[in-house]
């Protein structure tokens, strides 16, 4: 319902979604296709040099399933070349500019084809900030985003996403052997427990860790979340006038309609 709603609501009848072989998209993928039908999406593979070779397997082998159409850009060209002019950047900076290049042909298709940019971030990335702003962060609605990693999994399972996709192991796929639970330190499985208890239960810290949890990671996951919060929220404009956009001018996304 979120999805029709969202999306006709406006005028569209289809979305476009960055497919990367991942539980999140796959789940994202298969949401819409139920929502909108098979013509109302568009799966979009955009891999890198880098990219895992079972990636874009996967990617293809989700779409198939669904019966959508599909649309591959390989972005190597485009990525290399702006970093010819900067050799010696280093991988953040490069898996930054991959990020936010695969939003960037999303919203371009997304124009072509008059469709709306579907997002794919969980509420696990979104909190930690494990997101690139204006990247994989950036969409025009987004069926996952209240949903923690460990739920997007459950939820994979129930509608029928392959079960290699929801237990493989979570990457952006922006470097070889990159991971997301290898650059965060933890588990998926871990981190929810706590951030459930610190954001929906709205726990305190020190009741947290009365239940046992590590200190020092409770105090990294909580710094995480604070750390980020300017990822969460739209640009801060600086109050000149007596109605500023975002502060006094704020009507509902969908004032009008």
């Amino acid at each position: 319902a979120f999805l029709c709603d969202e999306t006709r609501k406006f005028g569209f009848e289809r979305v476009v979604v960055g497919l990367s072989g991942g539980v999140d998209s796959s789940l994202a993928g298969f949401l819409a296709q139920e929502a909108l039908g098979a013509d109302g999406v568009i799966g979009v593979m955009m891999p890198y040099q880098t990219s895992a070779p079972e990636s874009l397997t996967d990617a293809r082998a989700v779409a198939t399933h669904l019966g959508i159409r599909t649309i591959e850009v390989d972005i190597t060209p485009q990525v290399d070349a702006y970093f010819t002019r900067f050799p010696d950047a280093d991988r953040v900076r490069r898996g930054n500019k991959i990020a936010r290049e695969r939003m960037t042909i999303l919203y371009d298709l997304s124009a072509a084809h008059d469709a709306l940019v579907l997002g794919t971030s969980n509420k696990s990335e979104v909190l930690l900030g494990y997101t690139t702003q204006w990247g994989d962060m950036a969409s025009a609605l987004n069926p996952l985003g209240d949903l923690y990693k460990t739920q997007v999994r459950q939820l994979a399972i129930a509608v029928g996403v392959p079960e290699h996709i929801v237990t493989k192991t979570p990457s952006a796929d922006l470097w070889v052997n990159q991971t997301d639970e290898g650059e965060l330190g933890f588990t998926y499985e871990a981190v929810d427990q706590v951030l459930y208890q610190l954001v929906d239960e709205r726990r305190s810290l020190d009741r947290i860790l009365h239940d046992g949890f590590d200190p020092a990671f409770v105090a990294r996951v909580s710094a995480l979340v604070r750390n980020s919060q300017y990822k969460r929220r739209l640009p801060v404009i600086a109050k000149i006038s007596f109605r500023s956009i975002d502060r006094d001018f704020r009507y509902l996304r969908d004032w009008g309609h």
